[in-house]
């Protein structure tokens, strides 16, 4: 667990660098800060009521949040407990960074023109009020004497590492944030291309590298789950990559670093619910599905008129509930999950849970930032002005510039050729 949990926050430079390098140099330090402003952010808030509001039991026993008291500061959690598998302290941050994490991915969705206070002030609410019940939906297991979460418990859905709770979640905030945000200046007038591929790509790599922690780490336990668990993830991404290739050769005529980076994450994301319920074979089958589908839905801001900068609803919400909707059809009894799906025979029933739980976290993400949007804008304001966002977000917003393009590196002068004689 702390291996998985190192893991885990190798992701978050990851995020920033893919996040980074696609959009325009003179914002690609924000598009950084934000990703890492809101991890530090949300880390502190996980300490105080995070953990507990999450994973405390549940108020009332509804289902729908936990004690905020219980964990308070999380002083009980650094005691010792040797009944426990593992220390509470550790699944505390591996918690942490998926809590993180899922508010990071919405800034993506944003990119160019958001105020930095504004932003740090979205993260603050959005976690408190969206992503920490949310969780406590989909990650709190009942126990002796403590009711966890609906979702996992009285549902009966099933999502080993944050399909729901993480990626429909952030994908469905990321819709509602872009709504209220509204469109780039010159966007779809070539504004929007990627300063820098290579960045691109690097992050991706690392991405998939924390995701063997991410999704491995969510077994809770050194075994043959987690070994399961871990090659079902790199299979689905390996299609994915291959099917997000094969629709731009189709469609476009040429497969690009940009489609083999956004494929990986596409595969990541759709097999994040569903690693421990599918056979090697169906992740292979859901991968490439995933990366097909994804690859579509990214061209359906264009033609709806919506400016997802960086493809955070194309790429995780649809991904999410692809992967999450796919649990009901691909599972098998087989796989470390232990539930069969309608390929094999289990019927409908799964896919109508699935069904369910994803939808009902889609829409009560998608309301709630909605309305924390709309509050922000009316008092503070969201976005920068028409100037900021023309001349770059990182000089207004930072003072600072990724790349010196005003000074060229000085070169002696040659010298002049030597007289004849």
């Amino acid at each position: 667990m702390l291996a998985s949990t190192a893991l885990v926050l190798l992701m978050v430079p990851g995020l920033a660098l893919f996040y980074g390098g696609m959009v325009a140099a003179k914002s690609v330090l924000n598009m950084i800060m934000m990703t890492f402003g809101s991890v530090a952010l949300v880390g502190c808030i996980w300490v105080v009521y995070g953990y507990s509001a999450s994973f405390g039991d549940s108020m009332g026993g509804a289902g729908i949040l936990g004690d905020v008291t219980e964990y308070f500061g999380l002083s009980d959690v650094i005691k010792d407990d040797p009944k426990a598998t593992i220390p509470l302290s550790v699944f505390a941050a591996f918690q942490a960074l998926f809590a993180a994490l899922t508010a990071a991915l919405i800034c993506g969705a944003i990119s160019d023109r958001i105020k930095f206070g504004a932003w740090m002030a979205f993260t603050g609410i959005w976690v408190t009020l969206v992503y920490l019940p949310v969780a406590h939906w989909v990650f709190a297991f009942d126990g002796d004497d403590v009711v966890g979460g609906w979702i996992v418990n009285e549902l009966g859905a099933i999502d080993f590492a944050g399909g729901t709770a993480v990626h429909i979640n952030a994908g469905a905030a990321a819709l509602a944030m872009i709504l209220v945000l509204g469109k780039r200046i010159g966007w779809q007038k070539g504004t929007e291309r990627p300063h820098n591929l290579p960045l691109v790509m690097l992050g991706a790599g690392l991405l998939w590298f924390g995701w063997f922690g991410f999704n491995g780490g969510s077994a809770l336990t050194s075994s043959n789950a987690a070994s399961v668990v871990v090659l079902n993830t790199f299979t689905a991404t390996c299609s994915a990559m291959l099917g997000w290739l094969l629709v731009e050769k189709l469609r476009d005529g040429h497969p690009t670093s940009l489609g083999a980076a956004s494929g990986a994450i596409a595969g990541l994301v759709a097999i994040t619910p569903s690693c421990g319920a599918v056979s090697p074979l169906g992740a292979l089958a859901l991968g490439a599905i995933g990366g097909a589908v994804c690859a579509l839905a990214v061209g359906l801001k264009y033609k709806f008129g919506y400016d997802d900068s960086l493809d955070v609803v194309g790429i995780h919400l649809v991904g999410g509930l692809t992967g999450t909707l796919l649990v009901g059809i691909l599972a098998t009894s087989d796989a470390p999950n232990g539930v069969d799906g309608l390929l094999y025979g289990g019927g409908l029933s799964l896919l109508g849970k699935q069904a369910v739980g994803a939808f009902a976290v889609l829409l009560y993400s998608f309301a709630v930032t909605w309305l924390i949007a709309k509050a922000l804008d009316k008092t503070m304001g969201l976005r920068v002005s028409p100037e900021e966002e023309q001349e770059g977000v990182d000089v207004h917003l930072h003072a600072e510039s990724a790349y010196d393009l005003t000074h060229p590196p000085t070169t002696a002068p040659t010298p002049e050729p030597a007289a004849a004689g």
